[in-house]
Parts: structure tokens; C-alpha cells; sequence
């Protein structure tokens, strides 16, 4: 948000030498997050009103004429332009030499520089508005008109920022920072903060009464959504330019001036915080009232957006229907049009839940709603009549009011609470002398009472709408008040007495560490909500998973339930880049199912476990490799990373899964998870076109530390260990336990290890068959084995695999 350092210097007098800095890091340390200070004038530096004495064709240029130019002093300068409206006696904008404009109000700002144009020496340049950003201030309809300066009682040499009143210091205020502070929208609340900082005094305004005992008919359907609404008929009115001065405050804090009328419920807004708005009343029909929208009623709004509206949505209506949806935006037909001469004065407070649903609802946000959303008081829309019906009278001398109505259905109950002494000189480490804990919050509007212990706060209504509730609250406004830089700091006095050994933290971080670096995997870090083909692709059915009420976009409105929607969104993003690469994440997911906080016993939340999911892609042809690599990563896992160790099994198959590649991920009997190589259909569904997946999701929240190392010391052996490799040919359906469990039945003493080394399928081999290759380690801690022991140990082995698994041994 952009604040006028001069508009707020209208409700507090602000010293005229204070440091700007100082006021900004004031400002930050105590209220508001200030970004920046931008000094308006610096932009209109070396920019002066010239005056035109004389203009005559130029030589070479048709579309071109030399202008004799009074700058100041004496001095005339000869300038060439192409305006299409100069004249002699007219004053113009001259960016001298050094200035910094954007050639007809297009591309980076450029610097000025004395020049030859079609051979006449050109000093500066006569600006239109467009090019030194002035354009929402001095419209013109032709794009090569100059901009007419005439109406300025300045003489030649004038600067432009001192002319035009633009020696202006605009801050830069962090929307962030002032979320729970809806006091502070607007210049009025910045103004109360600064008074109570530097102790001094705020402007306070004179409040309205209605000349009138007419009553203007307002009907409130809903006080809990409307808790007020003021409604005023004015009348003598016209559409017409607004003041330059109300312009240009408009414009300087990044707002467009429209018209008078338009233009005073926008002023309003941005001194108060408190949004108005004004009906054309020959428009409005008998009445207005506040009530919920009929479903499917039809709303057109100013920026001419076509609505469809539900029951849920609050609109300002005529005996017709809906005229304005409430808090949000007026309606095109019934705001005010170029024939307004009476109006209907809108200034009304309205829920900020509602307002913000319906602004969300319909991709509509506005300055209104972005005040209303953070609870504005109703209390303030007495200050806002203040203020409009000043304006009016100051604007239109013979306007008046001929109705009123001021409907405050459900009055704003000021918070009340209580501070005992001693629980605040703990919180804040320090006594802070009564004294000036009454000034600095009665400055702020705070009824402070002292008792014998404490003391009994009655908050203003301005902070009452939810955000000051709780003593906590009152020691906050005390501590930023006094200034956090007067706390001396206090050494915390506490004993450690034993390490906290995390071991489901530590096992994460082991977890990633491994995948990282031992398996050379990339990690990466998705949105917690799913685009809708890859869901489609991945799950069954969308049952039980969170959607969002305000999407990011219309195809992303769930919340992932599972990590593998958005891991085949990054596999589609890679494909492109990479042949074969390999990628996990380890995230939160999040299901429709009752979970209770730990702390609330009442609050009920989403379920919310710890997933980690991995993809193994390369070409199509390595797909055994890829499924082996998978697996062999997971169920090496417990081992390096110090947890309870895998089993796998073949019970339930995943829905996004190829028929065969699949297998179960077991912890003791639990299920935790799953790998499988994506299905053709769903990796086509996903957009995945060339390469092949291999996708695992596991339940980390299932994962099971060791308490304590179990790994035991192995002395080397004294002996030689033997490899002994057997290759033969078995059934394609054989898998790797059978052939373990045929070898180790009544396992040989001599026998040490059995490792896979090479499975094979192809011409060589027949059809229903596969070629295996497996290693024997054979060797005896006692001695050197001879050839005859070592193949008297093979031979076991390969009468065990011939009788159980009728293997072709093929070569020894």
C-alpha cells in the first residue's frame, strides 16, 4: 500500500525537519513493515513550466514546429515538437536536458539530451502527459497533444514538481505486515500511530448530523453480515472533474481519479479506510436492501464481469433486484452515469468472511474488499459520512440531502480486559512506570483503569473487531509502544541436563541422505495441490480427497493425497531434458479423515502423514533394470539408514500399476507401501510419451527406528572365499526366492554367500524360459579349500536347483 507523507501530515502535524529515515525505521520497529520512501519531486527533476512565445513551421518537417520557449530567467530556448495543440501563450511542460521521460509513454525511461532534429538544434523536449507519467492526471484524447499547463498562476521556470504540487514523499507500507490491522488502511490510522508515537496531537472531525428527518428506506436482512448500513439521498449534484488536488492524491498512491462523485468515495476510502460508494437514486427503485442473494439471480458489475450469484452472497438490492454486490463492487447499471445529478451515499460495514468468499468466488478483489476482508469496525462509518458530506458541500455548494437513514442493526461491543502487573513486568522483563503506560495507550485510544494489581482496559473499536482480545495482545501494544530498543536483554537461565536423541527426525534426514547421496537421486519439492489428469491417471476415484474452495487454478483444486500426481508432473517437465534420471520427495499428504491436534482436543484436522515417493525413469527397453534398481534402493534403506527392515510381497496391485512389474512394500505384516512400473495408459493419461517410470510411495510415518545399533563385528576371513558362478536355464515365472530357498535347503557348511549376477531373455533363449547367472561364495575359516571341495559344494548346489526347479545348467 502507497501513503501520502503530506496527506497524513493533515491529521497529524509532523515536525518539518523530522529525519524521513528515523520516521520509516519509527514506523517498522513499532507498526508497520515500511519498504520504501520514494520522493515523488525526484521524478519531475529538471522538469519546469515553460512558456510558449512564439511558434513558427519548421524548415524540413511538416508534421513538426520550432517553439520559441521562455524557460525562466529571461532565457528562451528553441525547442522543435510535434504536439498538435501548441499556441503562443501557452504554458508546457519542458524537460530540460538530463530529465528522464519515456518517449510517447512507451519502453524504460530515457535521458534528454540536446539535439538536432531535421536540422535544427532542439533544447529539451515539450512533454506530453503520457510521457512523464502523468497521463491518469491530464488525459487527452489525442496521443501528439501537448500538455497544457495554462491554468497555473506559475511563471516560466517554475519546476514542475513545486507547480503541480508533487513535492510528496510516498511510503511503500508491506500489505503483509498489517493483515490484522484494518485501523491502518487507510492514512487516517497511519496518522493515529504516528500521533501516539511522538506524542502528539490527532486531528479529530466534527461528526455529522443530517440536516434532514426524512427517512431514506434501508432494509437489513442480515445484521450479522450488514451489522450497519448508512443510506443518504443527496441531491444537486453533477458529473464533473474532482479538484486537482483530490486528483492528484488519488493518483500518488496508485489509484485513478474518475469523476467528482466517483472520486470522493475513493478519497474517503484511502483517508479512512472505510469503503463508500454512490448510486444514481433516479436508478435505485423504492428502496435498498441488504439481503442474501436468490441462487442463480444475475449481477452485471462495473468492469462489466457478468454474475451468476448464490445464496451465500451478500448484495445490496432495489425493489428490482440486486444493484451491487456488498463489499465488493457496485453494479453497472445503477452506479454513477455521465446524466448522475442525485445520488444514493453508500457507507455500510460488512462481514469480513463473507466479503472475502465472495471476492474469492468470483475473481473480483478491490480495493473495497481488501479493506473489508480484515474486519473493518462499524464505528468508523461515522467518520466516513464526516468526511463525504464535507467534500460534497465543499465540491457542490447547492447540494442537499433530502433522506437519511442510519441502520446499525448490531452494534460493535468494545473488548474489555484485564492486566494484572506482576503477569506483565514478567512477560516484558522490565517495570514500566504506570504513567507512561497510561500515555501510550490512551494515546492509541485505550481507556486504561489502574487498580491495586493490575489494571482494566476497555479497547477502541477500531481494534476491537478481533484484533486485540487477550492480555497478550495489551502487552504487545505496550512493548512496541515504549520501543523494543529500550529492552535490555536478559540471558535465558536454563539447565540442560540430557540430549533429546529424535530418532523419527533423524531417520528423515538419514532417509534423504541416502537417496541423495548414495543412490545419486535428485530431490524436489512440489505444491500440496494435484493437477486433474494426473490425478485421473493415479487414482481411482476422488473420493475422500480434499478439495480447495479457492483453487489456484480451475484444474488444480485437490489437495494431494498421495505424492505420485505431481511426481509424474515433474517426470513430464524432465523427459524432455533427460534420458534417465531419478527423483523422490518427501512430503506430507493430506485425506478426509478424522485426526485430532495434540493441541486441541476439539479442533478436528485432515489426516496429515509423512509419504516419501520416488520415480526411476529411463528408455523403455531398461525396464527390468529400472524395476530392479527401485527396488534394490528401498530395500537396502533399512539398512543404511538404521531403521526395521522391508519384506515384499505381491497381494494388493497398485490401480495406477503395469499388470506384472509390482510388488507390496511390508513392514512385519503392515503395508506400507508400494513400487511398480507405471502402466502404459497412465503414463499416456500423464503425457509421459517416451520414457518409462518406476514409482514407489511409502508411508514414512510407519517407518520404525532402531533404538540402538545391531549391527555386530565380523572378523575378516583368514582364508581365501571362492567365487564360483553357475549359469542355467529356468522357467520365466521362477523368481529369486525360489532359487534361494532350493539352495538353502541343508545349506553346505562350506556355502557363505548366493549372489544374483545376471538375468536373460532373449533368441538364445526358448520361449517360457530365462537365463540366470548366480554366484557362490564357497570358503572355510579354517583352511584353504582344495578344487575337489569346491566343486563337490557346486555340485550340491546344482543337483538342489535340477530336482527342485528343473533347471539346464548351462556353464560353470
Amino acid at each position: 500500500m502507497k501513503l501520502s507523507l503530506n496527506w497524513i501530515k493533515d491529521y497529524v502535524k509532523l515536525p518539518e525537519d523530522m529525519d524521513l529515515s528515523r520516521l520509516a525505521y519509527d514506523l517498522t520497529m513499532s507498526t508497520v513493515e515500511v519498504e520504501g520512501v520514494h520522493d515523488l519531486g525526484k521524478d519531475f527533476d529538471k522538469m519546469i513550466v515553460g512558456v510558449i512565445e512564439e511558434v513558427v513551421p519548421h524548415p524540413n518537417a511538416d508534421a513538426l514546429r520550432i517553439c520559441r520557449v521562455d524557460i525562466g530567467g529571461g532565457e528562451i530556448k528553441e525547442i522543435v515538437c510535434g504536439g498538435t495543440n501548441l499556441e503562443n501563450g501557452m504554458k508546457v511542460l519542458v524537460a530540460c536536458p538530463g530529465a528522464m521521460v519515456r518517449w510517447h509513454g512507451e519502453g524504460d525511461l530515457v535521458e534528454i539530451k540536446n539535439a538536432k532534429l531535421r536540422g535544427v538544434a532542439s533544447f529539451g523536449m515539450i512533454c506530453a502527459s503520457v510521457e512523464v507519467g502523468l497521463a491518469d492526471l491530464f488525459p487527452v484524447s489525442d496521443t501528439h497533444e501537448i500538455m497544457d499547463l495554462s491554468y497555473l498562476d506559475v511563471p516560466a521556470g517554475t519546476p514542475v514538481a513545486k507547480a503541480l504540487d508533487l513535492d510528496d514523499m510516498i511510503l511503500e507500507i508491506d500489505n503483509k505486515s498489517m493483515t490484522n490491522r484494518p485501523d491502518l488502511w487507510g492514512h487516517y490510522g497511519i496518522a493515529r500511530e504516528l500521533a501516539a508515537l511522538y506524542d502528539l496531537p490527532l486531528v479529530e472531525f466534527t461528526p455529522y448530523t443530517p440536516d434532514t428527518e426524512v427517512p431514506y428506506d434501508v432494509r437489513i436482512a442480515n445484521g450479522d453480515k450488514c451489522p450497519r448500513y448508512i443510506g443518504a439521498k443527496i441531491e444537486g449534484l453533477s458529473v464533473k472533474p474532482a479538484p486537482y488536488k483530490m486528483q492528484s492524491r488519488i493518483w500518488r498512491v496508485g489509484m485513478r481519479p474518475i469523476n467528482a462523485l466517483v472520486d470522493v468515495t475513493n478519497y474517503v476510502m484511502l483517508a479512512l479506510g472505510q469503503p463508500t460508494h454512490v448510486f444514481d437514486s433516479n436508478h435505485i427503485i423504492d428502496h435498498i436492501e441488504v439481503r442474501p442473494a436468490n441462487e442463480g439471480e444475475k449481477l452485471t458489475l462495473l468492469n462489466g464481469k457478468e454474475l451468476e450469484l448464490v445464496a451465500d452472497d451478500l448484495v445490496i438490492a432495489d425493489a428490482e433486484g440486486a444493484v451491487a454486490l456488498a463489499g465488493v463492487m457496485g453494479g453497472a447499471k445503477d452506479s454513477v452515469l455521465p446524466e448522475t445529478e442525485s445520488v444514493i451515499l453508500e457507507v455500510a460495514n460488512f462481514d469480513s468472511k463473507s466479503v472475502r468468499r465472495t471476492a474469492l468466488r468470483y475473481d473480483n478483489r478491490t480495493e473495497a474488499s481488501s479493506r473489508f476482508e480484515k474486519a473493518v469496525d462499524p464505528e468508523r462509518c461515522d467518520l466516513a459520512v464526516s468526511m463525504a458530506m464535507e467534500l460534497f458541500g465543499e465540491l457542490y455548494p447547492e447540494m442537499k440531502v433530502t433522506a437519511y437513514n442510519d441502520q446499525y442493526v448490531n452494534k460493535l461491543v468494545k473488548k474489555e480486559i484485564d492486566v494484572d502487573f506482576d503477569w506483565l513486568d514478567r512477560r516484558l522483563g522490565m517495570r514500566i512506570p504506570q504513567e507512561i503506560v497510561a500515555r501510550k495507550l490512551g494515546a492509541m485510544g485505550y481507556e486504561v483503569t489502574f487498580t491495586e494489581t493490575g489494571m482494566h482496559i476497555v479497547v477502541p473499536t477500531w481494534r476491537s473487531t478481533g484484533d486485540v482480545s487477550i492480555k497478550a495482545d495489551i502487552m504487545e501494544e505496550v512493548a512496541r509502544m515504549y520501543g523494543y530498543e529500550n529492552f535490555q536483554p536478559t540471558p535465558i537461565t536454563t539447565t540442560f541436563d540430557a540430549a533429546i536423541n529424535q530418532l523419527d527426525m533423524d531417520l528423515v534426514r538419514k532417509v534423504k541422505e541416502y537417496l541423495a547421496f548414495r543412490c545419486d537421486m535428485q530431490e524436489i519439492f512440489t505444491y500440496p495441490w494435484m493437477t486433474d489428469n494426473f490425478v485421473n491417471a493415479i487414482l481411482p476415484t476422488t473420493e475422500g480427497v480434499l478439495a480447495l474452495s479457492t483453487p489456484p487454478s480451475p484444474t488444480e483444486k485437490y489437495v494431494r493425497s498421495t505424492l505420485l500426481p505431481n511426481i509424474c508432473k515433474a517426470i513430464v517437465k524432465n523427459e524432455r531434458n533427460f534420458d534417465e534420471f531419478s527423483i523422490f520427495e518427501e512430503a506430507q499428504i493430506f485425506a478426509d479423515r478424522d485426526y485430532t491436534s495434540p493441541y486441541d482436543e476439539v479442533e478436528k484436522l485432515p489426516y496429515q502423514a509423512k509419504h516419501l515417493g520416488c520415480a526411476f525413469v529411463g528408455k523403455a527397453e531398461r525396464i527390468s533394470e529400472l524395476f530392479r534398481t527401485a527396488k534394490g534402493v528401498i530395500e537396502s534403506m533399512p539398512r543404511f539408514t538404521h531403521m526395521e527392515g522391508f519384506t515384499f510381497k505381491k497381494e494388493e496391485k497398485p490401480y495406477w500399476a503395469d499388470d506384472t512389474v509390482w510388488m507390496n512394500v511390508y513392514l512385519n505384516d503392515t503395508k506400507i507401501g508400494d513400487i511398480a512400473l507405471l502402466s502404459r495408459k497412465a503414463a499416456m493419461t500423464c503425457g509421459i510419451k517416451v520414457l518409462s517410470a518406476v514409482l514407489v510411495e511409502l508411508n514414512m510415518d510407519a517407518f520404525k527406528p532402531l533404538k540402538s545399533r545391531t549391527n555386530k563385528y565380523t572378523r575378516l576371513p583368514e582364508f581365501p572365499m571362492n567365487d564360483y558362478d553357475l549359469s542355467f536355464l529356468v522357467d520365466s515365472m521362477v523368481k529369486w526366492d525360489d532359487i534361494l530357498a532350493a539352495i538353502n535347503t541343508k545349506k553346505p557348511a562350506l556355502l557363505q554367500n548366493v549372489l544374483f549376477v545376471d538375468e536373460y531373455k532373449g533368441k538364445q533363449v526358448p520361449e517360457g524360459k530365462k537365463s540366470m547367472t548366480i554366484r557362490l561364495v564357497i570358503g572355510s575359516g579354517e583352511k584353504t579349500l582344495t578344487s575337489a571341495e569346491i566343486e563337490q559344494v557346486a555340485n550340491n548346489i546344482i543337483k538342489k536347483l535340477t530336482k527342485t526347479l528343473s533347471a539346464d545348467i548351462r556353464s560353470v
